[in-house]
């Protein structure tokens, strides 16, 4: 019944404002003239409800009265009902003294105009409070919660609360920081103290009912350390706590109340919403073919995730993984079922291969983010270190400067920060030779790098690691207590990648904004408490020494260069020292004898005398980085050491 009533619901709505219109006008002329009965046979009135109730019942239905739903009526309502019957009063007033020349009684026009927007405006606050306050009925069954943030988001969501007692909530109160609002009243629920005093506030729950069962954290625009207090304050007071997401994340919802969940290591972290310049993402990549390589990581796959919406012409995902390449292909199958997409297992030591799919689908854009990436185990595999990441990568830039590839963006690592380990080295290396391919003589193709740091839940990343050691019930290992590492989302990350690549004009190093270094630490005590254990008590946290490759501190430049800002605010450019194209080119073709002839040692000098900041760990586990063997001094940029270029 209620839905059939529904479809007609406008028409019920503009047959109520007939009737307040007409009981407006009569009200007026019965308040006018003292309620005489006279009025009644009163012709002048009879002839002004065809025109009055004619008159406004066109603006009303213009000003859209009709649609709103009362329920949910607020003050933006309030001001269109406001100016309907402004406009519809004046418009009235106006036809009446041209048609009586004067004689209709004007205080008649204000006063149907009080009535009629009194009428028309409590009507449909009378409806809200109905629903926010006299239909919510007291439960056994429903959740006593507090909202952590008295702002906008945390009203909103009260007023959620109120009108959709389906959600089983009651609203005891507010917290909120701020001391101006301690002790007051919003929307007639109490703002009880602040994050410090939660525990006591629970504590006087206790007894009573509903008692407070959970607190919803309410503050979409929380920094890092924000976010990091009130979970603290909630883990104090012992009772479970929840958040609703960031702003962007709100705008594909329906309802906040839809969108509260469990609060995330992203929450805790606290990073800005990314400022992304989409039309001109989508210049560079609409319409055109794009070629992703180590498509089924983590890092490849949200690339692939991304790069889809902005509709290439092709997405090539190249990857040797073929299990974990068939995944991703899948998904985006399913997601963009008109785009084409085309899987290629391959692998970047192959430079046929790549020269096959890079002719085949003329590619326009690569995105190069195939790379070995686990520090400790390319200590142990230098060769094939050396092989994936600058064999590679060299491969990957000869392709796309003889196909003329317009765009080539290379994923980089902040390890190749004076690079403690093999894979920094290489990464180093890959950015060298990144830079250098737009020093040669043809620069057809614009190449540029980003470096970034950890990003929370690549594959091997001390996050799953860390979630899988919990969930086994311990002991999560760490390394060093004062180990610490930048941190950023995968989403976070591509989205300032996808940014960049529309900023290089070639041979640029970009470099993220990472914010603060966290603790690796302090990332292990929050991921036990989201689970919901208690540090030391219920899983032990074990340190185990440092590994071959590992550093205490990661870092975001090197010593010497320039930090060149941007025009966005988290990426900029460092610029370190040019290196000539020729100097890359012979120093690779060295490189080829020694890994054909297995050489490690001389693989690891080989790599310090293009990068001298590279120091070899020591190879025993638990052991801090040690200085390699002295390599002849080299100026990057002008020549290679003479014992070197010889072989």
């Amino acid at each position: 019944m209620r839905l059939q009533l529904l479809k007609f619901r406008g028409l019920l709505i503009s047959i109520y404002h007939f009737l307040v219109i007409a009981a407006s006008l009569a009200a007026a002329w019965w308040i006018r003239f003292d309620f005489s009965e006279i009025i009644l046979n009163s012709p002048i009135l009879l002839s002004s409800f065809g025109i009055v109730i004619a008159i406004k019942m066109v603006t009303f239905t213009f000003g859209g009265l009709q649609k709103g739903w009362w329920r949910y009526a607020g003050l933006a309502d309030l001001r269109r009902i406001f100016v309907a019957n402004v406009i519809a009063s004046a418009m009235s007033a106006a036809v009446l003294f041209v048609k009586s020349g004067g004689t209709f009684p004007r205080s008649i026009h204000v006063i149907d105009f009080l009535v009629c927007f009194l009428i028309t405006a409590g009507s449909r606050f009378c409806v809200r409070l109905y629903n926010e306050t006299l239909r919510f009925h007291h439960d056994a069954s429903y959740k006593g919660i507090l909202i952590y943030g008295a702002g906008s988001a945390g009203r909103t969501l009260l007023r959620e609360v109120r009108t959709n007692p389906a959600l089983g909530f009651q609203v005891l109160g507010f917290m909120d920081d701020n001391p101006l609002l301690r002790s007051t009243r919003i929307m007639d629920v109490p703002v009880l103290g602040n994050g410090r005093s939660l525990p006591a506030i629970v504590d006087q729950y206790r007894d009573r009912f509903p008692k407070i069962d959970e607190v919803v954290i309410a503050m979409p625009s929380a920094t890092g350390r924000q976010m990091r207090e009130a979970h603290a304050s909630c883990r104090a007071a012992g009772v479970p706590c929840r958040t609703i997401p960031g702003i962007g994340d709100l705008l594909s919802g329906k309802y906040l109340s839809a969108q509260i969940r469990s609060i995330s290591l992203e929450d805790l972290l606290g990073r800005e919403q990314i400022r992304l310049e989409a039309e001109r993402i989508e210049a560079s990549i609409a319409g055109k073919s794009v070629l992703v390589t180590g498509a089924a990581g983590s890092i490849g796959s949200e690339l692939c995730r991304q790069i889809a919406p902005f509709l290439p012409r092709k997405l090539v995902l190249f990857d040797q993984a073929e299990s974990a390449l068939f995944t991703i292909d899948q998904e985006l199958h399913h997601s963009y079922p008109d785009l084409e997409i085309v899987p290629v297992v391959g692998d970047i030591r192959d430079i046929s291969t790549l020269e096959e799919v890079v002719q085949s689908h003329c590619i326009h854009s690569i995105y190069h983010a195939a790379a070995y990436k686990h520090v400790p185990m390319m200590e142990a595999h230098v060769l094939e270190a050396v092989r994936n990441n600058v064999i590679g990568t060299w491969n990957l830039v000869r392709v796309a400067q003889k196909h003329r590839v317009a765009n080539f963006l290379m994923i980089s690592s902040d390890k190749a920060v004076n690079p403690s380990s093999v894979m920094g080295a290489t990464k180093r290396i890959a950015e060298l030779i990144v830079s250098a391919a737009s020093n040669g003589r043809d620069n057809g193709t614009t190449f540029v790098s980003v470096r970034f740091g950890n990003v929370l839940g690549s594959n091997g990343s001390v996050v799953p690691i860390f979630h899988a050691q919990i969930a086994a019930g311990g002991p999560v290992t760490i390394t060093h207590p004062e180990m610490r590492r930048y941190f950023m989302s995968i989403r976070e990350a591509v989205q300032l990648v996808l940014q960049a690549s529309t900023m290089g004009k070639g041979s640029e190093v970009f470099v993220l904004e990472m914010g603060e270094p966290i603790r690796i630490l302090d990332l292990a005590h929050n991921m036990i408490q989201l689970a919901g254990f208690v540090p030391e008590r219920d899983i032990e946290i074990r340190i185990t020494g440092m590994r071959p490759g590992e550093k205490l501190f990661e870092e975001i430049s090197l010593d010497g260069e320039n930090i060149v800002t941007t025009y966005h605010e988290k990426i900029r450019i460092f610029k370190g020292s040019d290196i000539e194209h020729t100097v890359v080119s012979s120093w690779l073709s060295q490189l080829q004898l020694l890994l054909a002839r297995r050489d490690v040692s001389s693989v690891h000098q080989h790599l310090a005398a293009l990068v001298p900041e590279y120091k070899q760990s020591s190879s025993k586990p638990g052991i801090p980085h040690a200085t390699a063997t002295a390599v002849p001094e080299t100026t990057i940029g002008r020549k290679l050491p003479q014992s070197i270029t010889q072989g």
